[in-house]
């Protein structure tokens, strides 16, 4: 009887610790917490859900649909308009100067980014003049840009000019106005615009990289390419994989540029998927081959968004 008696009281002396009801508190504030949290984003995960996955949805849908005039016409027609884009001259010329404009806009802003957010890390004087100068063109819209630089790359002004006053007449391209170079041109235009943020992404990682490192590779004799070849490089290579994937995304929505410019150009040697699709969806009022162009579009940013998803998710494990 005396057991029992002691047991029961020792259980009641349990119940009523602090611990444990500090623990029940907790339970019930995280309950609460995970129902406001909910609350507060089901708006926004209804309106994504709906104009976003919804759409998407809809996209690939009407294009395996028979809509091809003012007049809406679902009946499904399978991989019909597909098949059509796949054997389009435009489309495989467009799908064409997208490698050669993602290869020069990528490298141009990797290249570039770096060495201003070099030049800047060095503690130079006004700094935040140049930093702001650097990174004014991103705030500048792309139809602003393409309606410069397009006076810019006229062959008889702009840039040419400036190579005739130093001595350099005999080098006047036409820039965008060419069949084999135009687009090269247009990764021209575009990178200035957005290599001052790739520069501010570039300098935000070198101010995060501990000033111990440097010191201890400048005690051990490392030079300042060896520095920043073995050590700044290699730990910056996350950032460098973000700007990989954000230039990447521009490559293939770009679109206000090559239409400020004039696209599609001579021999569409400028042309872009968003502009073929704008044209031939709101132009030809052919909406289902629009769609399969935006649903291609889609599927090529698949394969940069799913791989950097993949490092963010190890990096939250790590």
């Amino acid at each position: 009887m005396a057991n029992k008696t002691v047991s029961v009281s020792g259980e009641r002396g349990l119940a009523a610790s602090p611990s444990h009801s500090t623990s029940k508190r907790w339970r019930r504030w995280l309950r609460g917490d995970m129902v406001l949290a909910v609350l507060v984003l089901l708006p926004s995960i209804i309106a994504v859900g709906i104009f976003i996955y919804g759409f998407i949805g809809w996209t690939f849908y009407i294009s395996v649909s028979d809509w091809k005039s003012s007049t809406p016409d679902f009946t499904f027609v399978g991989l019909k308009n597909w098949t059509r884009l796949i054997n389009d001259r435009r489309f495989q010329m467009d799908l064409r100067n997208h490698l050669f404009y993602a290869i020069g806009f990528i490298s141009q802003c990797i290249i570039i980014g770096f060495t201003l957010a070099t030049l800047l890390d060095q503690k130079i004087k006004g700094e935040a003049l140049f930093r702001t100068m650097f990174i004014f063109p991103f705030a500048v819209s792309g139809i602003v840009t393409g309606v410069t630089w397009q006076w810019l790359m006229q062959p008889a002004t702009g840039i040419n000019l400036l190579f005739a006053k130093i001595g350099m007449g005999w080098f006047r391209p036409t820039w965008h106005a060419n069949i084999e170079y135009g687009i090269w041109a247009v990764s021209i235009a575009a990178a200035w615009q957005f290599s001052g943020y790739v520069m501010a992404l570039y300098l935000a990682g070198l101010r995060g990289i501990p000033a111990e490192l440097r010191e201890a590779a400048a005690i051990d004799g490392a030079g300042t390419w060896a520095t920043y070849r073995y050590i700044i490089v290699p730990l910056l290579m996350p950032v460098t994989f973000t700007v990989f994937v954000l230039t990447g995304m521009n490559s293939i929505r770009i679109f206000d540029v090559v239409a400020a410019l004039g696209g599609p150009g001579p021999g569409n040697s400028i042309d872009s998927l968003a502009l073929n699709m704008f044209q031939t969806t709101f132009g030809a009022y052919r909406f289902s081959l629009g769609a399969a162009i935006s649903s291609v579009m889609m599927l090529l940013a698949i394969f940069l968004v799913v791989p950097y998803l993949m490092s963010l998710s190890r990096e939250t494990e790590r």
